[in-house]
């Protein structure tokens, strides 16, 4: 079961999912996803996921892709455990700012120009 809690903050969005990101969930998760790609700051908060297959892997970084596509930013907060090491060995936080948690993620994301001024 996996459920998903969007915050909408004064400076930035969180994106929230707890429970695995698998071949049963990542439909679900995938539009979701889909919804915020317009956001222009996204907070993705991985810390109550357990586990995430191949398929949940694709679907976040279609999602990421999406949203930089709109100029949006994006970072990641993944905790410490089985999640982050699959984040570092696959290379995604050479994509994607990845820190252990949403504390850490914050700054590299409220630091970002607005979307006008990077181009």
């Amino acid at each position: 079961m996996l459920e998903i809690e969007i915050e909408n903050l004064d400076t930035h969005t969180v994106f929230r999912p707890s429970g695995e990101i698998d071949a049963y969930t990542v439909a679900q998760f995938r539009e979701r996803m889909g919804e915020l790609a317009n956001e222009p700051r996204l907070l993705i908060d991985l810390e109550s996921v357990p586990f995430m297959d191949s398929a949940g892997l694709g679907a976040l970084i279609g999602g990421i892709r999406r949203i930089r596509d709109s100029d949006g930013a994006v970072v990641v907060a993944c905790g410490d455990g089985a999640l982050a090491r699959l984040l570092h060995t696959t290379g995604f936080d050479r994509i994607v700012p990845v820190a252990e948690t949403p504390e850490q993620a914050l700054p590299s994301l409220l630091d970002t120009d607005s979307p006008e001024t990077h181009h």
